[in-house]
């Protein structure tokens, strides 16, 4: 009975394995520096606030399409941010956060056993669960995904800039791959959800005409509000790309009735159309990662790629577990790198997104 349960085709879950790091963290004289899970701990903006609660009164069910209103948000948004050229209302869709779109994704797209899904590694962990949710193979790649056996292969998915890594892909890389991806009919999905995070690289969109040749055929982008407007707790996310994949994945959506509350459509809509409020988030990241990237170094780590993103990718050549030991016991809990794959097991993901007054604790406890 037990081995028919959806549950045992999925990995344990990982953070499940941090908690007794994170008591040890907890038990420090100053308190716990939670630098794991990278959960957004600056005030929502006020004018995002006031369009939830001015929406408050929404008595009716929302449509799984979404408003008008904010459709036309994030086509802005999308023009504007990403250079994105040509789109219109069918091609994009509001979902409820990008991890529940991740992980439903291939099934939602009817893929199954003997269907292969491809994710880089390391990676976000929920590339594999949906694959697996979906009796799919999940096929992870190091380096170029243009050298993966494209038999079978229905589904890849890109990550620019990486979690967690923070790595960024070209424009140039981008449009090799795809080139390949419509050559031998692979559907494309480009998680961006660190779209607005470049520090070292100005990272591209898989929509920006230099990349598609402005024709999303066979693309898809994933956008996410959760990190450059502190919505995590809203769960407000967006696709945006092929007319006729879009259509496929609101069809099923539908029936499933997978809709965005409608107060959250409205925070989205004003969080879209405005980018004072990103620009003064990245300025407090990016003094946040000055600081901990300086005292993460000056203890002897050394830090690979990280040029985008809410993360530092750091090792110190030894097991990513003895990191985490070694660093909780200072109060200070990181992700260890084995949560993304293989390829991290000698790196740590250090987030960025603790208050100030924490990083701050951090980085004099690491001096």
């Amino acid at each position: 009975m037990s081995s028919s349960r959806v549950s045992a085709r999925l990995p344990a879950f990982p953070w499940d394995r941090l908690e007794p790091y994170k008591a040890t963290a907890a038990a420090h004289d100053g308190g716990i520096v939670d630098l794991s899970v990278g959960t957004p701990v600056d005030p929502v903006p006020q004018l995002i606030r006031a369009a939830l609660a001015a929406a408050a009164d929404s008595p009716g069910y929302p449509t799984v399409w979404g408003t008008t209103t904010l459709r036309e948000a994030i086509l802005g948004w999308l023009a504007r941010r990403t250079g994105a050229a040509g789109l219109d209302h069918q091609n994009v869709l509001p979902v409820i956060g990008s991890k529940e779109l991740v992980a439903a994704l291939p099934a939602q797209l009817g893929l199954g056993p003997g269907d292969r899904v491809a994710y880089p590694e390391p990676a976000y962990p929920t590339y594999e669960v949906g694959a697996r949710l979906a009796r799919a193979e999940p096929v992870p790649y190091q380096g170029d995904p243009t050298e993966l056996d494209p038999a079978g292969l229905r589904l890849l998915w890109l990550n620019s800039p990486g979690n967690p890594t923070g790595r960024v892909l070209s424009a140039e890389r981008l449009r090799a791959i795809v080139s390949w991806a419509r050559e031998h009919g692979v559907l494309l999905f480009s998680d961006e959800c660190y779209l607005e995070l470049g520090w070292e690289s100005d990272p591209v969109s898989v929509l920006h005409p230099d990349v598609c040749g402005g024709d999303p055929t066979g693309v898809v982008a994933v956008h996410s509000l959760s990190k450059r407007s502190n919505l995590a707790g809203y769960r407000a996310a967006f696709l945006a790309g092929d007319q006729a994949v879009l259509g496929e994945l609101l069809g099923v959506r539908k029936h499933a009735g997978m809709m965005l509350p409608a107060p959250v459509q409205a925070a989205m809509a004003a969080a879209l159309g405005d980018d004072a409020h990103v620009a003064e988030q990245r300025a407090r990241y990016a003094a946040r990662r000055a600081a901990l990237r300086d005292a993460l170094t000056g203890r002897g780590f050394r830090i690979e790629h990280s040029e985008a993103s809410l993360y530092l990718w750091a090792t110190r050549g030894e097991p990513c577990w003895d990191t985490v030991g070694e660093l909780s016991k200072e109060g200070i809990l990181v992700a260890p790198g084995e949560f993304y794959g293989a390829a991290g097991e000698r790196f740590v993901r250090v987030a960025f997104t603790a208050t100030d007054e924490r990083v701050a604790e951090a980085v004099r406890r690491l001096s």
